[in-house]
């Protein structure tokens, strides 16, 4: 973006203050300020990646026709199948947090 910056003053949740000092401590950011501008910056390149996939869809639906719902719960069947899954399952025999599980 712009490297003159201004000074604001916000009003957040405890717990973002919190992830944000932890950033800072932990290297990832350069300080608060800092770890807060670049949440600003991702957040707006979102909105703008929001507004040219809903431009594509426009136009696509322009040019084609709407897209049916049978076509996107298809895709959306097939996207779930093709899908890789990448948290590990838990074994049988592993005790639950709860505290049931193996004695």
């Amino acid at each position: 973006m712009t490297t003159r910056k201004e000074r604001l003053t916000v009003t957040v949740d405890p717990g973002l203050i919190d992830a944000g000092n932890k950033a800072v401590t932990e290297g990832r950011a350069d300080s608060l300020s800092g770890w807060v501008n670049a949440a600003l910056v991702a957040w707006v390149a979102h909105g703008r990646r929001l507004e040219a996939l809903s431009e594509a869809i426009a136009d696509y639906e322009a040019e084609f026709g709407p897209i049916a719902e049978e076509e996107m719960a298809r895709v959306c069947r097939a996207d779930r199948e093709a899908a890789v899954v990448v948290r590990a399952q838990r074994s049988k025999g592993r005790s639950s947090r709860s505290g049931r599980g193996a004695a």
